[in-house]
């Protein structure tokens, strides 16, 4: 990269475009996808309308499209996908059982473990089904022993998140480093070959994680944990003496202030049942089959001078509502489920699955009960509903692997492909490892083999593919030519070296990691790995010095996701499972990021002998 000191007008633009882009991704109210979106749009339109030569040759603004079609996008495209089909045939269901069995008798040692396999899977599966097979385990034993799951949930999220960083293919910001280096000369990175220094960082912060963290977090409720209010489906039978006989459906509901909702009417003494109209006239013996808390239907039967029934007579003092077979269970919204970006009502959820939805939790707002009307509202990642429901229609909940179920069992399924999907897996990190193919193609013949063996299908894969990462993924890539290109990212490299000039080199590596960890906890990860790849190239070079620490610092620093919930998208999973505060992040996180940041300032020099 050509050393330069000074800027030219689309060098400027890029900056600018690259400011407003990292504003972009923090705000909240603007989805990720569109702000990727506006940035690719941008540049394309941008560099058409004012074209720019690039050592003799025209930038074509069509190349900042080519992220579609890049190694690194593809790489993590194939493996979201063969990691859903980890997920969807229950793989590492051996892995819960066993560890389900150690928290009963072990829970100091189970711990440590627990961190330690999710750290290891972590290194060679995307963190996102890793952390979606060891939330119900961890919650159900918290139930069981009755203990908080706060204490152990961040942990083991953590945990993940430590391990991923240790391969080329543990995170999609990994792959994009490694992929953006070598785009422009560096020698590819081997699957293992800065696994040594994430080893002995990662082992203090496990050591943290295991002794200090559990001790110090505060208990935490989780938002849903209340069985109340429990919702029945009765019948409300609109007698002789009645003053609702012989009355419009609409004026009963008025006398309920609107509240009562009407499933179906079931006409007097007859197998016939008829749906509601407000128009329809309610006769004497008629029975209006209602859905809500007992406490609201006996309110109904007041107002209306009905009699209520359930399915085993009249209810009265002596007989009350029974839910012996109902089940309650918190459900979350994680990424790839097929309710992301939809509405109860829109997907018929509830009634594909004979569930009844109680509530409903999104972090940072305050908690919705059935009576607000929770079937018309959007549901987003990270979100909680209480649902209510016969144990038999949990379980196959669990079992359709739409969602993260948490319930007090920890009962894990797994199918007769499940043993195909794991060699699957391992056979795709071998050959990758071993440099018989590029991980891109690997990982797209493991999924085309996951296809043939039945392990997933193709409504599996397009809820694995996320909008949003691919989007982020092209945004930053584009961004990060852009700034190669139009000299913007040895600019920056430039003013980078003046600011640290007279500091030591170790200063200057432990300063842009910093950076980096900083900027990873407020917009994406990686975006701030790709923009920051190009920038730490050019430092190393005006420097004379190797790139590879140099854009380890970008990677690990990058990876240093800890500090807020929104850093990564596991950390909202596990901030909601574990009724978290935006402070426990900050109180665990932080701490955990400064161990990492000073021991890979530390080994960096001293491997690289800086």
């Amino acid at each position: 990269m050509e050393l330069i000191t000074s800027t030219n007008n689309h060098s400027i633009a890029v900056m600018l475009l690259t400011a407003l882009a990292l504003f972009l991704f923090t705000r909240e109210k603007i989805p990720l996808e569109t702000s990727s979106l506006f940035i690719i749009v941008a540049l394309t339109v941008g560099f058409t309308i004012f074209p720019y030569e690039y050592e003799n040759t025209q930038i074509h603004a069509l190349d900042f499209f080519s992220g579609f079609g890049h190694e690194a996008l593809i790489a993590v495209c194939a493996l979201m996908i063969a990691g859903q089909g980890l997920v969807r045939t229950g793989a590492l269901e051996p892995v819960g059982r066993v560890l389900s069995r150690l928290w009963g008798s072990y829970p100091k040692l189970s711990l440590l473990l627990t961190l330690i396999v999710g750290a290891t899977l972590s290194a060679f599966v995307n963190n996102v089904p890793i952390v979606i097979l060891l939330l119900p385990i961890l919650t159900a034993v918290s139930i069981k022993t009755k203990s908080s799951a706060s204490k152990v949930l961040m942990p083991m999220g953590f945990a993940t998140l430590i391990g991923g960083m240790s391969t080329t293919i543990g995170t999609s910001t990994n792959l994009l480093v490694v992929s953006v280096a070598v785009d422009m000369g560096m020698k590819d990175f081997g699957m293992f070959d800065f696994f040594l220094p994430v080893l002995i960082a990662g082992s203090f912060a496990m050591l943290y994680l295991w002794l200090i963290v559990p001790y110090f977090i505060k208990e935490r409720q989780a938002p849903l944990t209340d069985t109340s209010p429990r919702v029945f489906t009765a019948k409300l039978m609109i007698s002789e003496d009645s003053n609702s006989k012989d009355q419009p459906l609409n004026e009963l509901i008025e006398k309920t202030d609107g509240m009562m909702k009407v499933l179906r009417i079931h006409r007097n003494n007859t197998d016939m049942y008829i749906l509601p109209n407000s128009n329809t006239i309610i006769k004497a013996e008629d029975m209006l089959v209602v859905e809500d808390t007992p406490e609201n239907l006996k309110s109904y039967e007041t107002i209306l001078e009905a009699v209520l029934y359930s399915s085993l007579g009249a209810v009265d003092e002596e007989h009350p509502l029974m839910a012996e077979e109902q089940q309650i269970a918190e459900v979350i919204i994680s990424q790839g489920s097929r309710l992301n970006n939809t509405t109860l009502s829109q997907s018929r959820f509830l009634r594909r699955h004979n569930l009844v939805a109680l509530a409903l939790h999104r972090s940072g707002k305050k908690t919705e009960t059935i009576l607000k009307n929770i079937s018309d509202v959007t549901l987003k990642i990270g979100d909680v509903l209480l649902i209510q429901g016969k144990s038999e229609h949990i379980l196959e909940l669990k079992q359709a692997r739409e969602l993260l179920v948490l319930d007090a069992t920890s009962d894990l399924t797994h199918t007769k492909q499940a043993p195909l999907a794991f060699l699957i897996m391992f056979g795709i990190v071998a050959i990758a490892a071993l440099g018989i193919l590029p991980i891109a193609i690997s990982a797209t013949l493991g999924v085309l083999l996951m296809f043939l063996t039945s392990c997933i299908n193709w409504k599996d894969a397009s809820s694995a593919l996320n909008t949003q990462v691919i989007l982020i993924v092209v945004a930053s890539l584009a961004l990060g030519t852009a700034l190669l290109k139009t000299g913007a990212a040895s600019y920056l490299a430039y003013l980078f070296v003046s600011a640290m000039d007279g500091m030591s080199t170790t200063f200057m590596l432990s300063g842009l990691m910093l950076l980096m960890a900083i900027m990873t906890n407020i917009v994406s990860n990686n975006a701030a790995a790709v923009i920051g790849t190009p920038i730490a190239i050019g430092i190393a070079q005006q420097l004379n010095l190797p790139a590879e620490p140099f854009v380890l610092a970008v990677l690990f620093g990058a990876n240093m996701s800890y500090a807020t919930p929104m850093a990564y998208k596991t950390n909202l999973l596990v901030m909601t499972a574990g009724g978290y505060t935006f402070g426990d992040f900050l109180k665990v996180g932080i701490p955990l990021t400064f161990i990492m940041w000073i021991t890979f300032s530390w080994l960096l020099p001293v491997l690289y002998n800086l």
